[in-house]
């Protein structure tokens, strides 16, 4: 007679045969990505020691359309500002900048993105207004500041920039704006910057459509 009792019983035998299955071929799972999975090796290709950057907390590299790469830290250098270098794959770095924490800005706490005209642009903090700066840099080193957020503009740019395809480049501050609590912004190549958005501070989520 087919009882609850021997279906139980069928089950929990089918349970127990499925469960060894599954650690089996769990096992075999295992073992082959143990054998397929090359060992992996790390390389130390420089080590900043102050003079030439510290805490380099910028996010990614990027890497050049030179195959070098390129970042920033966010103190160290000359003047303990922060610093934009230059890396070869073989790991000689080559400080391309070191910030004053002048008109300059300082401390840049994002990392660079390289444009289509093949130089990088960055953000700061610091600046002529101390409310954060917007930056260009040459592959060779030669820096031009944009532009200088003042506070109603925008302060405090922590983030990186991104490049649209209209050739402008978009970003945020993290304070500033009409309400204080940060604003979405443009800026063309030029360094002439239009405030998209002042954020209110507010639950409220809005629709902000670009170009």
């Amino acid at each position: 007679m087919y009882t609850a009792r021997n279906s139980k019983r069928e089950i929990s035998d089918n349970m127990a045969q499925f469960s060894w299955w599954k650690r089996t071929c769990a096992a075999i799972l295992f073992v082959g990505l143990a054998i397929i999975s090359p060992a992996q090796t790390l390389t130390t290709l420089a080590n900043f020691n102050g003079t030439n950057g510290a805490n380099p907390q910028g996010g990614p590299l990027v890497q050049g359309t030179d195959g070098n790469f390129y970042g920033t830290t966010s103190s160290g250098g000359t003047m303990g500002k922060g610093t934009i270098f230059k890396i070869t794959t073989a790991g000689t770095l080559t400080t391309l900048y070191s910030f004053s924490g002048g008109t300059d800005g300082g401390q840049p706490h994002a990392g660079l993105i390289q444009a289509t005209d093949g130089n990088f642009y960055g953000t700061t903090l610091g600046g002529a207004e101390d409310a954060g700066t917007i930056f260009k840099i040459t592959p060779g080193g030669t820096l031009t500041t944009l532009y200088s957020f003042s506070g109603k503009d925008g302060a405090t740019p922590d983030a990186g920039l991104a490049q649209g395809t209209d050739g402008n480049f978009y970003g945020t501050t993290l304070g500033g704006g009409n309400s204080s609590s940060g604003t979405v912004f443009k800026i063309t190549p030029g360094g002439a910057l239009t405030t998209l958005y002042s954020f209110t501070g507010g639950g409220t989520v809005k629709t902000l459509k670009l170009g």
